[in-house]
């Protein structure tokens, strides 16, 4: 019989947990205690904000729904290792769609994490090479872990960042957030030595450290972080305003042409169109258009329209079957 009623509750919480109905009967079976005092645990779960919901009659029992506010979960070593792998995963090779909050969840469940299964995970990482595509770099999730939660916990950040040109400089930041573009991660931050707000790639980033130093946000220059960013973009790099017409329903592109590109517009009839202001290079761009797998047409710029034939001849070249 469990009489830690701390230890019960949680196991009850466990059970409850899992997506299933469970009959009173077996709830008190599983946790030696009698129906009574899973009925007066029950009550304290749904006291404490937890939506037990309970159906009457000789086959009722208890389940967890969905309630208004997301309660805290409870989780056994497995699922805890499952879910750490899959967000550690996904954060170093900056997979599209992969935003803050995942990082901060990241962070929060690393954080409370037992040492050994923070060690099933390492090991699991470092015996797997995940196939990624795009030619974003791979980023130690600990840098993005570290990060993430001086964002959330307003604290100055410490760091030796790496510049476009190899300078090497050590950076101290009251970091503001964390922007995925799908290919990379970066981090607008307002730069204490600098005096003004910076960008960075965050895997131009080594050793960094949250100083502990706390401070009162400040207000962006511009509406939100991603704006910020693309605005920091275009000043630093050449930019197109690109057209692009797909042959396909507008639903089939949006789902393959990633949120940086910009959105597709439908022009009815099984076609659509693609007009966005955009600061990569072209040849990417070419690449990028090309794996969507969807015919297209470049109507604009030039400098596109050029990208996308000199890639096509290059892969009917690389096509040929030697000797034919």
């Amino acid at each position: 019989m469990t009489t830690d009623t701390p230890a019960r509750l949680l196991s009850l919480l466990s059970l409850l947990q899992t997506p299933r109905e469970w009959p009173g009967g077996e709830l008190a079976d599983r946790l030696g205690v009698s129906r009574r005092t899973v009925r007066r645990d029950i009550d304290r779960l749904r006291e404490l904000g937890y939506p037990v919901q309970a159906t009457k009659g000789s086959d009722g029992g208890y389940r967890l729904v969905a309630g208004k506010a997301m309660p805290p979960l409870v989780l056994d070593d497995e699922e805890a290792v499952a879910i750490a792998v899959g967000l550690r995963a996904g954060a170093g090779h900056a997979v599209e769609g992969m935003d803050e909050a995942s990082v901060r969840a990241l962070a929060k469940l690393e954080q409370v994490l037992p040492s050994r299964l923070r060690h099933r995970v390492s090991t699991f990482q470092a015996a797997t090479t995940p196939l990624t595509s795009g030619d974003g770099a791979s980023i130690a999730t600990e840098t993005l872990t570290v990060m993430a939660s001086t964002v959330a916990g307003h604290e100055r950040l410490r760091f030796a960042y790496r510049a476009k040109d190899g300078a090497e400089s050590r950076r101290v930041v009251e970091p503001y957030r964390l922007v995925s573009t799908g290919r990379r991660w970066y981090l607008v931050a307002y730069d204490l030595d600098r005096g003004d707000w910076r960008t960075f790639r965050v895997d131009r980033v080594n050793d960094p450290f949250a100083t502990g130093a706390r401070f009162a946000p400040r207000e962006l220059p511009t509406g939100s972080a991603a704006e910020y960013l693309r605005q920091s973009m275009y000043r630093r790099q050449e930019t197109y305003e690109i057209a692009v017409t797909f042959e396909a329903d507008v639903a089939v592109v949006r789902a393959r042409v990633p949120a940086w590109m910009g959105v597709p517009e439908s022009l009815g009839e099984g076609r659509c169109v693609l007009r966005a202001t955009v600061g990569d290079a072209v040849e990417w761009m070419a690449v990028r258009l090309a794996m969507t797998g969807v015919d297209f047409r470049v109507e604009e710029p030039a400098e596109l329209v050029s990208a996308v034939r000199e890639l096509g001849e290059r892969l009917v070249r690389a096509g040929r079957v030697r000797g034919a």
